[in-house]
This record gives C-alpha cells, structure tokens and sequence, in this order.
C-alpha cells in the first residue's frame, strides 16, 4: 500500500490496454512534401504502453482494439503479435473502397531548427466506431487482469470511445485491477467531438474509475477542468506548476492517487533537457534531468509510462518506479519508431545513472 494500490500479485494479465491501431508513416528527416519513400511503424498510444511492457519488461500484456480486415489490417496484426501482445479484436470488413479503415498518421522527425511535422487521415476509422458492448469484459478480466489502461486521444475519437473506455475502467475496477488513463489532451480531436466543455464532462466519467493519471498541467487543466494555480514555471523542467495543481485535482477526484508526467525542454529537435515527476499517495518525486540526442521522439510519453507501470507492478520503491519510467522514456527517444527496442538490463542501468560507454 507504499502507492495507496491494491495490486493483486497475479493474474492471465499483467496489464489490459484499451485504444486504437494506427500506422504511423515516417519519411525520417525528409518532409512529406519531398519524400519519396516511408518507413510504416505500428502505434496507438494505449497500445504503445502494451507493447512496452511486453517487450522490454516481459510482461504479459493484452490490447482491445479494432482490426479490419485487410491488407493494412494484417500489417498491424503482424506487429502487435511480434511485439508479444496479446490481440483482442472486433472484426471489421473493407468496403474495398472508403472504408473501415484503420488510422494513418503522417510524422516526419525534423532535424536541429526544423520541427517535426505531424498530421493524421483518421476518416472512417475503425477505431472511432467501437462501442459499449463491443467486448465481454466480465469474461476477459474473468482470469484475473492485474492493470488496465486508455488514453484521451481514443476518448476523443467519437461519441462512443468514450463510453466504451468508462466502461471498461468500471468493469476492471470491480474486476480488482489498477486502472490507469492518460490523459493525452488534443485540441484538434476535441474540436470535432464537442469542445472544451464536452472534453471535461465526458473524460470525468471515464477518470471516476480511475487510480493513476498520466498527464502534464496543460492536461490536467483541460482534459479535467482544474483550474491553473498562481504559479509561474521558470523552465519547462520546473515542476512547481504540475505540483501546485496536485490538491485541486485529488479534490475533484479523491480516488486518484497517482499523477505523473514527463518534464522536457526542447533546445532543437534533436536536442532535450528530460525529466519526470510524480505525485503518488501523497508524496512528491523528482527524477533527474538528462540531456538527450534525439533520433525519433514518438512514444516517448509512452515508453515513461510503461517503465512507471513495470516498477508499481512489481513492488519498486516510487522514486525507483519513477526513475525507471524516466529512463525507457529517455531510451525510446534513441530508436525509430513509436515503440521500445530497450533491454530491461539497459533500462536498469540508466535508471541508476549509466553512460553511453561501449557495451564489450
């Protein structure tokens, strides 16, 4: 109880992720408007976090998602098996034409003063059309499911994601699951599904199941209506700002009793100050700060949270839970693509303070 979680010590899963399969297309340093070839990496930030923990941290992980039926379909499916997750799908048929699709985003890596760009074709997806109902979740967390986990980008993506992930948080929490969200606020998303006001009403009803948050100020602030505080941050790695919010947020949801963010600070696009913070059962924790070369930042939010999640689920002290979500976060930023390709021993080690000395 060091977290203020019941943790159940087993079960058929270590960690249960509801979200939507996307293929991220990536011409590296090339803007799409020059590029003539593409890398295709397999995402969906719920999945993300799934696939973390199944590869890096070897823990047995599942994602509840739609698949369609065709050749991009089996593309994903192919990743989400070679990373270990376990698929839980709703089927959907091609049109051969328009549609169910399943989501393209289009993310160039920048280069020094030149930022990455980043825009989506998420039209008809497959993702947006799950609904309540559309999994048993009674017989899925009946083998016993030790963390379940969404975000908002999934909770935005139509009147019934969002539905369908409160209904999953209340089904896993009555399951005796940690239920986590990260919050993941995005502006654009919520522009077409109701606005600022509808965000905060309808994340609410997901986050009243909710044990852990993942989320900076900007997302707390928006995502869950709390006003800012009177505090001024004096770098984007000050911390004052996410804590000083921390007492607004438990009063509006006393049963929260993790929030954790990643701190960075952007010299170039290839250049990052990266830090961590969190607040859990009371407590605050303070990673430190480490300067990064960075060759892909997608997922790197990810790859914090799942470090996090790997060290609460396995009984880590919280500053050593923390610094081990720092530490994958930082790592991830070093591949390409949107997912880990990190050893457990590596993250261990740059959690404790390793260098970038050869490896013989």
């Amino acid at each position: 109880m060091e977290y203020g979680l019941n943790i159940r010590k087993d079960g058929e899963l270590d960690f249960l992720s509801l979200g939507a399969l996307v293929h991220r297309l990536d011409p590296g340093i090339i803007p799409f408007r020059k590029a003539t070839e593409c890398l295709i990496h397999v995402s969906g930030g719920e999945f993300n976090v799934a696939a973390n923990l199944a590869d890096c941290f070897k823990m047995k992980t599942a994602i509840a998602s739609a698949l369609v039926d065709y050749p991009i379909g089996d593309l994903i499916a192919e990743r989400v098996r070679a990373m270990g997750v376990k698929p839980i799908y709703k089927h959907f048929e091609h049109n051969g034409a328009t549609g169910p699709n399943m989501a393209t985003v289009y993310s160039d890596r920048g280069a020094g003063v030149r930022p990455p760009v980043v825009f989506y074709n998420r039209a008809n997806e497959a993702g947006a059309m799950l609904k309540p109902g559309d999994f048993d979740w009674k017989k899925i967390c009946g083998q016993g499911v030790r963390w379940a986990h969404s975000g908002g980008i999934f909770a935005a993506l139509s009147a019934t994601t969002a539905p369908l992930a409160a209904e999953m948080m209340k089904a896993a929490k009555a399951a005796g699951a940690v239920t986590s969200f990260d919050l993941n606020f995005r502006e654009k998303l919520w522009k077409i599904s109701g606005g600022a006001d509808k965000a905060v009403e309808t994340i609410a009803k997901i986050v009243t199941n909710v044990d852990v948050l993942i989320g900076n100020e900007e997302d707390l602030q928006k995502g869950l209506g709390i006003p800012g505080p009177d505090v001024a941050a004096k770098s984007k790695l000050d911390p004052s700002v996410f804590f000083a919010m921390i007492d607004k947020v438990v009063k509006k949801h006393p049963q929260v009793k993790i929030v954790a963010t990643t701190l960075r600070e952007v010299h170039s696009t290839n250049r990052h100050s990266w830090s961590a913070v969190a607040w859990i059962n009371g407590k605050t924790y303070t990673a430190p700060t480490a300067e990064l070369d960075v060759v892909d930042r997608v997922g790197g939010g990810d790859g914090f949270a799942a470090g996090l999640i790997y060290g609460l689920l396995t009984g880590e002290k919280p500053e050593d839970a923390l610094r081990l979500g720092w530490a994958h976060g930082a790592l991830l930023t070093t591949f390409i693509g949107d997912t880990t390709m990190a050893t457990l021993d590596q993250v261990r080690a740059f959690a404790k303070g390793g260098s970038a000395r050869i490896q013989r």
